[in-house]
């Protein structure tokens, strides 16, 4: 036992500490850009507040863990009361989803976190979930709630963010229940659910807003708010520079695009809107960044299929183009169909692939591998296979400078699991069997297998009648506007990331957000987190 965890069983050493010192803690927790900024932000939206005083006044939460998130919801909850509405900042003071932290530096933490957020007061409303009690009818009962025990479907749902935590953390899709890592994830998930509990029971809000709302204790109070029917609204960021997912009921990492389809599908692209998705996709192309990111999807320009079939040594036989995902990736986090992973989905399929030597199978192992530490593609195919790829089967591995839009341009036929590789080689009229519960399914232009009796007699069929067919004229359309709406209409326009957030805070300060310029830009998206209808 350490000092700490002796001074935390002490009544008030933590609280005794910090008066003395009145510092930030020596962890990982770290709120000082906040600290720098908020005091100006409050006077910048006082003025806007009391103006909308007789305004919306809508009931909104808006829950945070970690520092870098609770940063943004202090700005974000700030923004919407200077748009009228009520607001209170729930957090949790944790600086690592990762690991332990002693109860002594917890506490401080919490302390520290109060006085960064105290200009918020009479504004923004601030609780910690560290001190809110478990729920119960009464006083007495409440110590009966030491766990979820009580609460069965939401102790599975815990359980099952807490797995996503295991395999986001490894990047792996099996989990050791008995791990120190998983254990930790239910104890802090299982914290979390019931102090939400308490606290949305008592406040009963029109609306709970969470970043990401799948993994962490992010995911854990979104699974409370969808069980006690709450309006939960869930948001995350893209690689473009001032956009933002928003998901309405539903985790936005899901991508669930039914009702932009729904109500957007099927409008034929305008010719400048056709020219936007196309300089976009020559952009990913050649490797280079488009637009407000500067992300390049390539690590380099193409070079044509036919150099790429011969760099490779592919013969002249068709070629079937496998694209992998990133293990742990959380697009990739509760997306299996029919196969129990991605790792057996490719271990089944490079197994079929083994005996069907009228084709060639290329493997295109996702090159963000080169930046994780969990399992490769590679190691799985290799176990699969025992180490005898047999010659028509190739693997690309993640360090292999390839672009993988010369590999599209030799496919026959795409095998995807959730990847967007799989809507793009559609765009090129290149047929693609999805086989994760990815967003583009079911838009007409993929094959949409739902069991592994489905997927394997499409692949038989295919096969047994080459050459494999193009998409129609139609679909190859259908997959341009849906690319379109996807990339260009998803995502809504925001002023801030997470990412290089205080960057952005000094381009969008609040009192240039709050006025007509900012609302006309962003207003759309602020009412949208704070529950109004998503309208496409």
């Amino acid at each position: 036992m350490t000092i700490k965890d002796l001074l935390a069983k002490i009544p008030y050493s933590a609280e005794l500490y910090d008066a003395l010192r009145r510092s930030r803690p020596r962890t990982r927790y770290n709120l000082d850009q906040l600290k720098a900024h908020l005091p100006a932000a409050v006077e910048q939206v006082r003025s806007f507040a009391e103006k909308a005083n007789n305004g919306k006044r809508k009931k909104i939460v808006l829950f945070a863990t970690l520092h870098y998130w609770v940063e943004q919801a202090a700005i974000i909850g700030l923004t919407l009361r200077g748009l009228g509405y009520d607001v209170t900042v729930a957090y949790l003071p944790y600086g690592d989803w990762r690991k332990e932290v002693n109860a002594f530096d917890l506490r401080r933490q919490d302390l520290y976190t109060r006085r960064v957020l105290a200009p918020l007061k009479g504004l923004v409303k601030v609780v910690s979930l560290l001190e809110t009690p478990k729920p119960g009818l009464d006083t007495a009962k409440k110590h009966a709630y030491s766990t979820l025990g009580n609460f069965p479907e939401l102790q599975q749902a815990v359980e099952t963010v807490s797995a996503y935590d295991a395999m986001y953390t490894n990047q792996e899709e099996n989990v050791d229940r008995e791990s120190g890592l998983y254990r930790l994830r239910v104890s802090r998930n299982e914290q979390a659910a019931l102090a939400a509990l308490t606290l949305l029971q008592n406040q009963r809000p029109e609306t709970i807003l969470i970043p990401n709302g799948t993994i962490t204790e992010l995911g854990a109070v979104y699974q409370v708010a969808r069980r006690l029917g709450l309006e939960t609204v869930t948001y995350e960021f893209n690689d473009q520079r001032e956009q933002v997912w928003i998901a309405q009921n539903d985790e936005v990492m899901r991508q669930n695009t039914d009702l932009l389809w729904a109500a957007r599908g099927g409008q034929a692209l305008t010719s400048e809107q056709r020219e936007k998705i196309e300089a976009l996709e020559a952009a990913r192309m050649g490797g280079r960044a488009f637009g407000k990111s500067a992300r390049a999807w390539q690590d380099l320009a193409t070079v044509g299929g036919e150099k790429t079939r011969a760099d490779l040594g592919l013969d002249s036989r068709p070629v079937v183009l496998l694209a992998t995902n990133v293990l742990g990736d959380s697009l990739t986090l509760g997306r299996n169909l029919f196969a129990a992973s991605m790792a057996e989905w490719i271990t089944k399929t490079v197994q079929y692939f083994a005996a069907r030597t009228e084709v060639q199978l290329v493997v295109r192992v996702h090159p963000g591998e080169r930046l994780t530490h969990g399992l490769s593609m590679v190691d799985v195919i290799n176990a699969a296979l025992a180490s005898q790829i047999p010659a028509h089967i190739h693997v690309v591995k993640p360090l292999e400078k390839v672009n993988t839009y010369d590999l599209m341009e030799i496919a026959s036929l795409g095998l995807v699991y959730t990847t967007t590789t799989g809507m793009e080689m559609s765009m090129n009229g290149i047929p693609v069997i999805a086989c994760g519960e990815t967003h583009y399914r079911k838009r007409g232009f993929t094959l949409d297998p739902t069991s592994w009796e489905e997927y394997f007699g499409i692949l038989d069929n295919l096969l047994t009648h080459l050459p494999i067919p193009r998409l129609t004229d139609s679909q190859i359309e259908t997959a341009w506007e849906y690319a379109y709406r996807f990339f260009f209409e998803y995502p809504i326009p925001f002023p801030w990331r997470l990412m290089h957030f205080w960057k952005d805070l000094e381009i969008w300060p609040l009192s240039r957000v709050l006025s007509a310029e900012g609302r006309a830009e962003f207003g759309k998206a602020f009412d949208y987190l704070a529950g109004e209808q998503l309208r496409w």
